[in-house]
């Protein structure tokens, strides 16, 4: 099989995995268990390995937790910011084309009395499909504001939004910033001082880690950031998020970002946006009508390399899978890929219904070659001429 559904999870590293065998082998005990020399040993390799995180996002040690994936990290950003005690504040900004572990939250705090105002994107007729509408964003907010949240690039059409500008503007009214980071740690050069975020979050598994490990940035620093824990019980991390720490899933997930540290440095994006450049303009070259969702592509200050959605009208995007078993990819979100509508985000770029419908994403990955892509690009077309003869 040709795997291009590097949005949805990456496969995880050799190196990540032999570290994590060795973790598990040699670091077996209770890093919480520090009356004696193993636990104090597997408290030493968390402590290293929180220090590696942190600094690869530009962060201080304490400015770290650690979850389950990007999907706790959201909720406790959300959730233990708006629901503590001292939070006055009951106005929250987000996006439409927000993922719904974001989403979600928001549906859960309005029965706490809280206002969501979900900003609409720029259509895909505009010149920046996708694209926060500044203007709305500026409007909407207020000294009600409590909490922005917005995604730093997002998961099905690649689109990057100005985190910079917006923290600004957040913070000229004393609102939070929360940034769901899930798909750009990693994949891009973050620190979190450059991008003025307040809370971020992210997971292992986008960028060739394991699944279960992710991360949520808490600032200490000049806007010191409080939230309210969400799991209790066991008094870890700063009482923020209870449970027995998962060593070799921390081991794995600071690996897994050096190991991305230096792949951005041999200009990984760059080979990432020629193989998807690659994949496009052959299937282009024999589907003249085939049309492209999100920011148009080459540019990596708009649209994450790596990222392809694609619109078959009038081929539907299950049918196409269908057709192509030797393909692993995907009609969105896998998050959303049991939910009989079409996606959120493609209606919120003013496609159709039909058109969403007849949308396939691709991400393209580490372990991605050009010959899989040429194979790939063979199988669709062949596939896409096979099922509009049956139309």
């Amino acid at each position: 099989m040709i795997y291009l559904d590097n949005l949805a999870t990456t496969p995880v590293d050799p190196q990540v995995v032999d570290a994590m065998s060795i973790a598990m082998r040699e670091h077996f005990a209770n890093p919480s268990s520090r009356s004696h020399l193993l636990g104090h040993r597997a408290n030493e390799a968390v402590e290293y390995w929180t220090e590696q995180i942190a600094r690869c996002i530009g962060a201080e040690q304490d400015e770290v937790l650690f979850t389950s994936g990007a999907t706790e990290s959201n909720n406790l950003a959300i959730l233990g910011y708006c629901l503590r005690p001292r939070q006055r504040r009951r106005k929250i900004i987000s996006l439409v084309s927000e993922h719904h572990a974001v989403l979600d939250p928001f549906q859960r705090l309005t029965a706490h009395g809280f206002e969501v105002v979900l900003l609409p994107i720029h259509p895909q007729t505009s010149n920046t499909p996708g694209m926060i509408d500044e203007e709305a964003f500026i409007s909407a907010l207020d000294e009600e504001t409590a909490l922005v949240s917005i995604m730093l690039a997002n998961n099905e059409i690649g689109v990057i939004q100005p985190i910079e500008k917006l923290a600004s503007k957040c913070h000229q009214i004393g609102a939070v910033l929360h940034c769901d980071a899930t798909q750009a740690v990693g994949k891009l050069p973050i620190q979190v001082d450059e991008l003025g975020v307040d809370l971020m979050s992210f997971s292992a598994h986008k960028f060739y880690g394991p699944k279960g490990i992710g991360g949520l940035f808490v600032r200490r620093r000049q806007r010191p950031i409080r939230i309210q824990a969400q799991i209790v019980g066991g008094g870890q991390q700063q009482n923020l998020r209870s449970g027995t720490l998962n060593l070799p899933g921390i081991v794995g997930m600071g690996v897994a970002m050096r190991l991305c540290e230096d792949f951005q440095k041999q200009n990984e994006s760059a080979r990432l946006s020629d193989l998807v450049d690659k994949l496009y303009s052959q299937l282009r070259a024999e589907l003249p009508d085939l049309r492209i969702n999100g920011p148009t592509l080459g540019n990596p200050t708009t649209r994450l390399a790596g990222n392809l959605n694609c619109c078959f009208l009038p081929i539907e995007g299950q049918s196409l899978m269908l057709e192509v078993p030797q393909l692993a990819i995907s009609s969105g979100s896998a998050c959303s890929s049991t939910n009989p509508k079409a996606s959120h985000v493609l209606r919120a770029l003013g496609l159709s219904e039909e058109e969403a419908r007849c949308s396939l994403r691709f991400g393209v990955g580490r372990f991605n070659s050009l010959p899989e892509i040429e194979q790939a690009a063979e199988l669709l077309i062949n596939a896409v001429r096979k099922l509009r003869k049956i139309l």
